[in-house]
């Protein structure tokens, strides 16, 4: 039997980063590091349901909490002048605020617009979830999205899968489908995931998506830039080619 792992932390630290990035001196600190960033990720997932956030993002000073938001409609974020990101702003710190033996912290919040919206699986799962909201016919709903996805010229493979009282029927099952290659085992493949809610009369419909697009080679990304830019490629980790490592006795190099 095979163990099912989450595709992002699979892949953390090879070609992925943390969504958290901080450090803390006790345990206790630890703790409330903690408590802030699951309340503040809880409390945007609720407030912010159809704008289109693909992921969440929060850095730490020391007084100061930084949250960065990427979104595929910034608009509907930012508000007119401004006004909706500083009311959102004033709204998390009084979360913070009652969180029990957390001291009180500055929230500054940044919003970064993403420009390939039908390549995120945030927002593909999130456009599932709302057609099937809208009574739409999941199989439908399914083959549109999917299509839509493909048109992509970034995705090369989608699966999305379903489950629930499909139809109204009394008896729960899953429905998937799935278009291109998704390999879920390559850990250089950028494979994005997501889940959503889809909230019906007689219950509620989960949606997965996984979306496939294309390898990541960072050793190669690294040789070219380097070579771009005229740097040895022994300063960037690289072995120069047709070079092998010295014996330590006799500290030779030999070319081939």
């Amino acid at each position: 039997m095979t163990h099912t792992v989450h595709p992002y932390a699979h892949r953390l630290g090879i070609i992925r980063d943390w969504k958290s990035r901080w450090f803390s001196k006790t345990p206790a600190q630890y703790r409330e590091n903690v408590m802030i960033d699951s309340s503040i990720r809880r409390f945007l997932k609720k407030r912010l349901r159809g704008n289109y956030i693909t992921s969440v993002e929060i850095e730490r000073r020391e007084k100061i909490v930084k949250v960065l938001l990427k979104t595929s409609r910034p608009g509907l974020v930012i508000g007119r002048g401004g006004e909706g990101s500083i009311k959102l702003a004033k709204e998390l710190e009084q979360l913070v605020r009652k969180i029990k033996g957390v001291e009180p912290r500055t929230v500054k919040l940044d919003i970064e617009e993403v420009r390939s919206p039908e390549s995120q699986a945030p927002v593909v799962a999130y456009m599932v979830a709302e057609g099937l909201e809208k009574r739409m016919t999941f199989r439908r709903v399914l083959k549109q999205t999917v299509e839509k996805v493909m048109a992509n010229r970034d995705v090369q493979g989608v699966r999305i899968a379903i489950a629930g009282r499909l139809g109204g029927a009394e008896m729960s099952r899953t429905e998937e489908i799935k278009k291109g290659r998704v390999p879920l085992q390559t850990l250089r493949a950028d494979i994005d995931f997501a889940r959503e809610v889809a909230y019906l009369p007689y219950g509620v419909l989960g949606v997965k998506v996984w979306i496939y697009r294309g390898d990541v080679f960072t050793a190669d990304k690294r040789r070219t830039d380097a070579e771009g830019r005229g740097i040895n490629s022994a300063r960037v980790g690289v072995r120069p080619k047709g070079l092998v490592s010295a014996p330590v006795d006799g500290l030779r190099n030999s070319a081939l």
